[in-house]
């Protein structure tokens, strides 16, 4: 058992992400379902006390293991445009990623092997907005050789419960 503690914990050390046990995957998915749980109720349905799951929580946002965020839905607030773009990059594909996260209309970036060097998920008002950031913003940026883009149609699924189930 020793050898087995001592071995994962290397492992955590080789890759920088933190082991969790049970009690934190159950703690996790009781926020997933409910961020605003009380930590009291949390507690009784992990087997620890609130304070314990106070701390757990803390740490477990100290370590960049998760979030605690409202997710709204960009219909509802007046978003009616999303679209995924991949981007073929020329050149140094990571100045490309940061200049996107800089962009507010991007929510997600990722740097990918495969079609496209980059994909980037966008949020806008509308099809003349989303015409803007890609033809004038994204287009333009140093090193992009070209786009291709996927509007959203009708979202069917989007999940956040990652790492528990």
């Amino acid at each position: 058992m020793q050898s087995e503690r001592v071995a994962s914990r290397s492992a955590e050390q080789r890759n920088g992400s933190p082991q969790l046990d049970a009690v934190s995957l159950a703690i996790i998915e009781q926020l997933q379902e409910d961020g605003r749980r009380p930590y009291a109720a949390i507690g009784k349905a992990v087997g620890l006390s609130e304070a314990a799951v106070r701390q757990r929580v803390q740490k477990l946002l100290d370590q960049g293991v998760m979030q605690i965020v409202a997710v709204t839905d960009p219909l509802t607030v007046g978003f009616r445009r999303q679209a995924m773009v991949g981007i073929n990059v020329e050149g140094d594909t990571e100045s490309v990623a940061d200049a996107l996260t800089a962009m507010p209309e991007v929510e997600y970036v990722v740097m990918t092997a495969g079609s496209f060097d980059v994909l980037a998920e966008i949020v806008c008002e509308d099809d003349d907005h989303l015409l803007d950031v890609i033809n004038k913003r994204i287009r333009s940026l140093p090193g992009v050789r070209s786009t291709e883009s996927f509007v959203y149609l009708k979202l069917k699924k989007q999940t956040y419960m990652w790492g528990t189930r």
